[in-house]
């Protein structure tokens, strides 16, 4: 069997055990980035000598009796929005093109650690502001079911090397779905973790309240392997949650009976594609024979979810996005509009402070993409005097009772269900002409994220046109080995999760 062919758990078993090298296995995935990125662009950057590099450190220890790390010889690809001291960290801008930072961000420190083998950074929205990966700098990433159809976004080149064997298992981030709703239109699995579960030390921060690392792979298995080694307390992380981490993979197998999964009657309304709402039904049925209990549910105040999001979003983004001048690090353009690198003065002429003024303007204009700008914009607006209270301290006060919605909800059930997005993949530029379309992608993922609880995606079937459909299932604060068990029993019931693009059955 090929390491392409591999769950994570077994490449990493095979490893321990000898029966794989894990040079061998870097080379295999090395290669099918080599041979099939051209056409799908979901790397930004690839360490091709650095993986090989570490992969034989690792088989050496393994020789010489040393022990191993929990995911030893395992290739991971890493969202290019987490900061890597030996690679570029660009968020998909021109802003930040060609940035190395100085360390390692906790999240890649820890995969270091567990010898896994970082094998490059993935493309994204820009400064993961976007649902269908259209957003990049650097052009988009095409889904590998259908090379003309967005793989969702903003993790999109983390989803789209999973779902092409480009690499077993991906770290993406999650801000409002941007995990889960990739990871849906891709045909994998995604894992958003409770917030505070991960440490978000070293993620270039968008909306700081929202923001999560998690997971991506092949399965739930695959996701409770990674997760175990980037879960956990990071004290420099003031968010982090300080509790013990669980052996996320141990409970996967415990039966289902007892478990209480809510349905929302309201997310099968107008929208809804007739396909998707019939897999997701049926992915019902399919928890209800593992031996869960279905119960219709209300959320009251799902409907205000995406305008709440938008709000507090992009006022945190505006807040976060300030520190990118031009006058620190990234991209500066002198007033005449040439560009300068970091440390150069600005043109004359004017005087130096309104030289100063039009060289941060010229930077930030040059820098940031249409998507980051209008979100700025919106964010910056919100934030403004005479309209905070209208806007911002209102959408706080929404977000309190969507809160208290799944608080309620889960004194009534133990996890709650439904479709990840109203459609499968859609075209790319079918949505870029139309913000509040594009949009409406989160309606069904951002609630989790203003809610802080944890949240997964996994394929639950086909369209006719051979595109994926995706699943969510939400839990508790700190639930995750429940959202991991739940999804693992149903994967053992099915195989939409095992089907593979055609794009990567091409011969090796």
């Amino acid at each position: 069997m090929q390491p392409s062919d591999m769950s994570a758990v077994d490449l990493v078993t095979a490893v321990r055990q000898g029966d794989l090298t894990a040079l061998r296995a870097t080379e295999v995935f090395l290669e099918r980035i080599e041979r099939l990125d051209g056409q799908i662009n979901a790397f930004l950057a690839v360490d091709r000598e650095g993986a090989l590099r570490t992969a034989a450190a690792i088989d050496a220890k393994r020789k010489a009796g040393k022990p191993l790390g929990p995911l030893a010889g395992l290739p991971v690809a890493v969202k290019d929005a987490l900061c890597t001291s030996d690679l570029p960290t660009t968020c998909a801008s021109k802003m930040l093109a060609g940035f190395r930072p100085p360390y390692d961000a906790e999240v890649v420190a820890r995969l270091r650690a567990a010898d896994a083998v970082i094998v490059g950074k993935t493309n994204m929205d820009e400064f993961a502001m976007g649902g269908s990966n259209e957003n990049s700098a650097f052009g988009p990433v095409h889904n590998p079911w259908d090379l003309t159809r967005a793989p969702g976004g903003s993790s999109g080149g983390s989803a789209a090397c999973v779902a092409a064997d480009m690499a077993p298992v991906a770290i993406g981030s999650d801000t409002g779905g941007s995990i889960r709703q990739p990871a849906g239109l891709c045909g994998i699995t995604g894992l958003k973790p409770t917030y505070g579960r991960v440490s978000r030390r070293g993620l270039v921060a968008f909306a700081s309240s929202l923001d999560q690392i998690g997971p991506m792979a092949r399965s739930a298995a695959d996701c409770a392997l990674l997760l175990e080694t980037i879960a956990g307390h990071d004290p420099g992380d003031a968010t982090s949650l300080d509790l013990p981490v669980p052996a996320y993979g141990t409970d996967l197998e415990r039966p289902l009976e007892g478990v209480r999964i809510g349905r929302v009657p309201a997310h099968f309304g107008a929208g809804l594609d007739p396909e998707v709402a019939h897999a997701v039904e049926e992915a019902f049925a399919a928890f209800r024979a593992a031996g869960a209990t279905i119960i219709d549910i209300d959320m009251p105040h799902a409907d205000a979810g995406v305008a709440t999001y938008y709000l507090v979003a992009p006022c945190e983004a505006s807040s976060n996005l300030a520190r990118y001048d031009g006058a620190h690090y990234g991209h500066r353009a002198e007033p005449g509009g040439h560009r300068a690198e970091p440390g150069g003065a600005p043109a004359s002429g004017g005087g130096f402070e309104s030289a100063l003024v039009e060289m941060y303007c010229r930077s930030r204009a040059e820098g940031f993409g249409p998507e980051v700008k209008r979100r700025i914009m919106l964010g910056t607006y919100a934030l403004s005097a005479g309209y905070y209270d209208a806007y911002y301290a209102k959408a706080l006060k929404v977000r309190r009772l969507i809160r208290q919605d799944y608080l309620d909800a889960f004194e009534k059930v133990d996890l709650i269900g439904g479709p990840v997005s109203a459609t499968a993949a859609f075209k790319l530029g079918e949505k870029s002409g139309d913000p509040l379309a594009m949009y409406l992608v989160d309606l069904y993922t951002v609630c989790t994220n203003l809610a802080g609880v944890g949240g997964i995606s996994f394929p639950c079937g086909f369209t006719k046109g051979g595109l994926p459909i995706g699943f969510q299932l939400q839990a508790p604060a700190l639930a995750e080995p429940l959202l991991l068990r739940a999804t693992d029993r149903y994967q053992h019931l099915t195989d939409w999760h095992r089907r593979r693009p055609a794009i990567a059955a091409r011969p090796r």
